[in-house]
């Protein structure tokens, strides 16, 4: 058990807390091999760049993560008073999920496993200097 009263134990853990602003989207319908790829071509860039990019990508996650971006961005400007003409994707990242387990009726009475996917998708922004 941890020492100390809750809310000293909850100051705590609010001080090693990353101070920039992110969004985070749980239990995605997304394999993470998919949302990497529209990921990997948004890091780095600025959050007007981003959204372009993804406005006109094909690709499913491509909204889901547009959402994300856009919520980081009302993040950063309500809760952080930052600047959004500023802002950046500095860090952005898709974790593995629970896979859900369906199956498939095949030939001669047998059954095929389909396993559905998910991933939990994280956005942090931050300020250019």
């Amino acid at each position: 058990m941890a020492k100390g009263h809750r809310s000293q134990i909850k100051r705590e853990r609010n001080a090693q807390k990353d101070p920039r602003p992110s969004a985070k989207l749980s239990y995605a319908r997304v394999s993470v091999q998919k949302a990497c790829f529209v990921l990997d071509a948004v890091r780095g860039k600025d959050v007007q760049t981003a959204l372009a990019i993804l406005e006109y990508n094909p690709r499913y996650a491509s909204g889901l993560i547009k959402k994300l971006i856009e919520s980081a961005m009302a993040n950063a400007e309500n809760n952080n008073g930052m600047n959004k003409e500023n802002l950046y994707v500095a860090e952005c990242y898709a974790n593995k999920g629970p896979t859900m387990k369906r199956i498939q009726p095949r030939a001669q009475g047998r059954a095929y496993r389909i396993e559905k996917r998910t991933s939990h998708i994280t956005v942090v922004l931050d300020e250019r200097k």
